[in-house]
């Protein structure tokens, strides 16, 4: 079975290091910019090339992220999950297809991992969590249990989301912010307690 790395970048090279770990052999990257290069020793495609297989989108992007999974898609390729063997899963916990957990995250009980969520290395998310699709854990990040992130939604590294909250679709937590209230959607917030960097245009 043929497994195709959307994206040659860091977040696609640390997918690799996952899937290596998990003893999985992977075919190529897949990535415009770099096709035609080598990175780590694998081939990089355009990802009109993939030609079937299953894929991981491994870029941080979720805007890029939902690009790529609907293209793979059409191509009739299967998104792939990966879990780091150094990862802890707890039981009762689902991971939904095209999810990337790395090494040292801890995932607690009762917790939903949408379609291409990434949880980052040492990264922790409390019980009864929900992950949207494309929700993005960073580095060192802690959630809380019973947290949302929506859809989109990207928590920067070694920053907290307190217990109950929800960070609204596509909506940004800066590296080191605690945040301690509701996350508006398409809003960035920074600082401890985190406050808005700017608010979103009204609909």
């Amino acid at each position: 079975m043929q497994l195709y790395i959307c994206g040659a970048g860091g977040v696609g090279r640390e997918a690799l290091d996952t899937a290596l770990a998990a003893a999985l052999t992977v075919t190529a990257f897949l990535d415009d910019a770099r096709a035609g290069e080598q990175v780590r020793g694998l081939p990089v495609l355009r990802p009109d090339e993939a030609t079937g297989g299953e894929y991981l989108v491994g870029i941080a992007a979720p805007a890029a992220r939902a690009r790529l999974a609907l293209l793979m898609e059409r191509r009739g390729l299967r998104p792939a999950t990966l879990v780091h063997p150094r990862a802890v899963i707890a039981p009762d916990t689902v991971l939904e297809a095209g999810c990337l957990v790395q090494a040292n995250a801890y995932v607690s009980s009762s917790v939903t991992l949408g379609p291409h969520a990434q949880v980052h290395y040492n990264a922790t998310i409390g019980h009864d969590t929900v992950l949207d699709a494309r929700a993005t854990v960073y580095p060192g990040a802690n959630i809380s249990g019973n947290v949302r992130l929506c859809a989109g939604a990207t928590v920067g590294s070694n920053a907290v989301v307190l217990q109950g909250l929800t960070v609204g679709s596509g909506a940004f937590v800066g590296a080191g912010a605690v945040v301690t209230r509701d996350v508006p959607a398409r809003t960035t917030v920074v600082g401890a307690p985190a406050r808005p960097l700017y608010t979103p245009d009204p609909d």
